[in-house]
């Protein structure tokens, strides 16, 4: 029974297996609502970006008031107004890292249904093609690839996409 195992174990490691491989940030943008959800995100940020501008131009003009006062305001209203602009301080950058953690999840959301439908395209190619699997070639995580084994799919899938 052993020997029957390590020769099906034998025949299996000969298998040469196929797969493909894509530049899967190219396939991602040559998408047609990629733009669309680029530009609203433009528009978030930007949003964003202006509410924490005006933020912090309430708080340098707090700050400001309170340094021209500061000699003379009796040390209870000192005390008050330091804690004031403590407190401005803090809930701005909460809301700071509150905006970045709000724009990574509506990036997030925005971008699923592009993603769903790269990853459909993907295995569907794959499957037609017979690929064990599929790599991402971005950021240099493929160094090399054998062209006898590996095929680049990435105009196929962009191609696949347009449809």
């Amino acid at each position: 029974m052993l020997c029957a195992i390590l020769c099906l174990s034998a025949q299996d490691s000969t298998q040469v297996f196929r797969f493909g491989y894509i530049s899967y940030e190219q396939a991602l943008r040559s998408m047609a609502d990629y733009a669309v959800v680029q530009q609203s995100m433009a528009d978030l940020r930007a949003q964003y970006d202006a509410e924490q501008k005006r933020v912090e131009q309430d708080f340098n003009l707090k700050y400001e008031e309170f340094l021209e006062g500061q000699r003379d305001f009796p040390e209870t209203i000192l005390r008050k107004r330091q804690t004031e602009l403590k407190q401005l301080l803090e809930q701005n950058v909460a809301f700071r890292n509150k905006s970045r953690q709000q724009l990574s999840q509506a990036e997030a959301e925005a971008m699923a249904p592009l993603k769903e439908k790269l990853a459909a395209v993907l295995a569907q190619i794959a499957q037609e093609r017979g690929y064990a699997f599929v790599l991402n070639s971005d950021k240099q995580a493929v160094t090399f690839v054998n062209p006898a084994m590996g095929e680049d799919i990435t105009e196929l899938v962009i191609t696949s996409l347009q449809k």
